[in-house]
């Protein structure tokens, strides 16, 4: 396998079953980091999007770096789980859900000018869609991206629970995989609303993937913990203070582009709390909304 092409893996159920523990259980400094991403869209364009902070890591490490995303939000949680990969960079449900049954550690996350370190989603319809409120979705079909999506399905199905909805009861979920599908939909007018990630949505819009007029916010949420950089268990505590220092004292534009983020700062379990809520509300609302613990 080349350098190139070992660099850009894409990670499926069978490949974890696959391949063997050793990572798990490795003490030591590793010769390589693995780098786990979650394909909010599609691979190419999350590998792209991330090979600055590729590079700034080989060279800040004096190690190899790969990146590896996964084929949805699943086997990405379940890779750093059982060791495939050393970090990953989570979404707060992704987070929650895996580490129900394993021992995860976040260490950083992005801050950001004037938000600090949270984002938010969005709910879109067509630009000539007669709702005004989320209200006004009852009875039709909403598009939503991974299942495990903090901003792509969780934090809409929220917003709609606040609203009176309950999927399967009021509306219709249509899952689509990622964010830009989400919003193709929409546009396209296959679907009466979606949700996604609102960076997402405006650098879609920016980079003219979506045409601005085909589209309108129906509803912003309100602030979601950022995603984390996450440990898998294991991993030699030399060599996670190395990784922790790497991410906090980042100083290349570049790397931090895609983040948005003026700089990675600290993160712990306690900061996604909020989300914990709003999981137990949408469950308590529809108890099968919640996979089982693995």
């Amino acid at each position: 396998m080349s350098s190139r092409l070992s660099r850009r893996l894409l990670l499926t159920a069978p490949l974890l079953a696959a391949l063997p523990l050793q990572r798990a259980a490795a003490q030591d400094r590793p010769k390589k980091l693995v780098v786990g991403l979650l394909p909010g869209e599609s691979a190419p364009t999350v590998m792209r999007l991330n090979e600055p902070l590729r590079l700034y890591l080989e060279k800040r490490l004096g190690l190899p770096v790969e990146l590896a995303v996964g084929a949805d939000y699943a086997a990405t949680g379940e890779a750093l789980r059982f060791g495939r990969l050393d970090i990953a960079f989570l979404g707060p449900v992704t987070y929650i859900l895996r580490s129900r049954s394993a021992k995860l550690e976040p260490f950083a996350r992005p801050s950001h000018a004037v938000v600090g370190p949270t984002f938010t989603a969005v709910v879109i319809v067509p630009a000539d869609s007669t709702a005004q409120t989320l209200a006004d979705l009852k009875g039709g079909e909403v598009a939503f991206g991974d299942p495990a999506s903090t901003s792509g399905t969780w934090v809409p199905r929220y917003q709609l629970l606040r609203a009176g909805l309950v999927s399967g009861r009021d509306y219709t979920l249509r899952v689509l995989g990622a964010h830009d599908a989400v919003a193709l939909a929409v546009a396209n007018h296959r679907v009466a609303a979606g949700g996604l990630s609102q960076p997402v949505y405006a650098r879609l819009l920016k980079e003219g993937k979506i045409d601005p007029k085909a589209v309108r916010v129906l509803e912003q949420s309100q602030p979601i913990p950022e995603y984390m950089w996450t440990f898998r268990q294991g991993i030699d505590p030399a060599f996670k203070e190395e990784v922790r220092q790497a991410f906090i004292h980042v100083d290349d534009p570049a790397a931090l582009k895609v983040f948005n983020a003026e700089a990675f700062i600290p993160a712990v379990d306690s900061d996604v709390d909020r989300v914990r809520g709003w999981i137990a509300a949408i469950q308590a609302a529809n108890p099968d909304a919640v996979p089982p613990p693995v």
